[in-house]
């Protein structure tokens, strides 16, 4: 990729200039989404690679990502940004959605929904779920029904938590490990007893009670570096975008008309309009004044981490794909030996959601603490020799999804005229996924394009 200067930026054969700001999935959407439209365009990031936290490493002989990462048939802008890019093959979408959820001591259990339309495709699932007694289901079903009830909407919602709703309408404690928070641990990152019943509402009417194959899961066939970074950085090359890692924007010069330009260590690059695409607790700092009314709000978002556990076993221990695990230490499994390149014995993949408490316990604690427990839910385990373990920690991985949290998201626009938001602790709508960070790339670009006279085109998936 060649780099960008000033003089770069402004040989544009008159074309407007836009400047993004961060080559994450939001940043890599919206400046796609403006180079599309017929913008000049420059993205600088601060790393040395694209694709933000959804990236991978190589530790060990193996490419691993940082963090494991899966999508749903639902997740219609990201399968559009996947197309865009020419990476949609290297992923595996279910047919119909289906959930292996292991426990200790029970056979697997799983959560499939049926062909019948939303929401009777879940009747089946949950009336045959084995880990909750026929009372347990019963409740859950008629939760489920209320919740459906609810308005996204609602902003009131956003004021109470999901656990104090489901202890509300009669669920058990046992329910909610069981069931409840293999949902919403995964998607908000926070479990139920801390997570915003507005985000909530939005998850389960998005995700699961409107539309019958709107679950169908998604994983990535490959790392994540090969389904985003590197076929990202061609599309960004054929669209003509200058693109210049290890380049970190210190500041956003604005006059009383707009955005002027982005200050790097190279100078000042020359904008017509400008999306910052970074961290909502990096962005700050670049943002000039009167640019948000309220800027201690970014602050009061919050942070959640995510600890991945990496475990390399001498011979294959699991022969699912993914599973969930309920009531323990592990949350979700995920086999990601052939995607390493693992050539003898198996990878799996720990995802621990909501890992704040756990930021930082030393690296042999949790070996510890969730050998124990992983044993319980894959009993080959026991006779296999663990032959590699490390660990990789996103302390900030996503906002802190809980009650109040909607207030304090953003929209794209800014008070800047020409300076726009972007990243998925904007208000999209969607918690901190990769759809909602594809959709505010999306957002932010067609606001950007719409300041400087040009329109977005519509992504549309093969």
């Amino acid at each position: 990729m060649r780099g960008v200067s000033a003089q770069a930026a402004g040989t544009d054969g008159g074309r407007p200039r836009i400047v993004v700001v961060g080559g994450g999935l939001a940043g890599l959407a919206a400046a796609l989404a403006c180079a599309d439209a017929g913008a000049a365009v420059a993205l600088i990031e601060a790393g040395a690679r694209l694709g933000g936290v959804a990236a991978s490493v190589q530790r060990d002989g193996l490419t691993v990502d940082t963090g494991q990462h899966v999508f749903l048939r639902c997740c219609t802008a990201y399968r559009a940004f996947l197309d865009r890019i020419g990476s949609s093959a290297m992923t595996d979408l279910q047919d119909r959605m289906d959930i292996p959820v292991l426990r200790a001591g029970s056979p697997c259990a799983h959560l499939r929904r049926s062909a019948a339309p939303a929401p009777l495709h879940l009747v089946r699932a949950l009336a045959t779920y084995p880990l909750l007694s026929p009372r347990e289901r019963l409740q859950a079903a008629a939760a489920a029904w209320r919740l459906r009830a609810l308005s996204v909407d609602d902003s009131s919602l956003d004021k109470v938590t999901f656990g104090a709703w489901l202890h509300e309408h009669g669920q058990s404690a046992r329910s909610v490990r069981a069931f409840w928070d293999l949902f919403v641990l995964a998607a908000l990152n926070t479990p139920s007893a801390r997570a915003s019943l507005g985000l909530v509402v939005s998850v389960f009417h998005t995700g699961l009670l409107d539309s019958a194959d709107a679950a169908d899961i998604g994983v990535p066939a490959v790392p994540l570096s090969e389904l985003h970074a590197e076929p990202a950085a061609r599309a960004l090359r054929s669209a003509g975008v200058d693109v210049e890692l290890r380049s970190r924007a210190r500041a956003v010069v604005a006059e009383s008309a707009g955005v002027r330009a982005v200050v790097t260590r190279r100078g000042h690059l020359e904008a017509d309009a400008v999306i910052l695409a970074v961290p909502h607790e990096s962005v700050a700092p670049l943002l000039p004044d009167r640019a948000l009314p309220d800027p201690g709000a970014l602050a009061r978002l919050g942070s959640s981490a995510i600890i991945n556990l990496h475990l390399v076993f001498d011979r294959r221990v699991m022969a699912l794909p993914f599973a969930a695990a309920a009531d323990s230490d592990v949350q979700w499994i995920f086999d990601r030996t052939k995607a390493a390149g693992l050539q003898r014995g198996q990878y799996l993949a720990l995802s621990l959601s909501g890992a704040d408490d756990l930021l930082h316990e030393a690296d042999e604690s949790l070996k510890e603490r969730v050998l124990p427990p992983l044993a319980g839910l894959l009993p080959l385990t026991r006779k296999a020799t663990l032959e590699r373990f490390f660990l990789t920690r996103i302390p900030q991985a996503t906002f802190r999804q809980g009650p109040g949290s909607a207030r304090l998201r953003p929209g794209p626009r800014t008070g800047v005229p020409g300076l726009f938001l972007a990243g998925a602790w904007t208000d999209t709508g969607w918690p901190a996924t990769m759809e909602g960070a594809v959709r505010s790339g999306r957002s932010a670009a067609s606001e950007a394009l719409s300041v400087v006279g040009m329109q977005a085109k519509s992504m549309r998936m093969r």
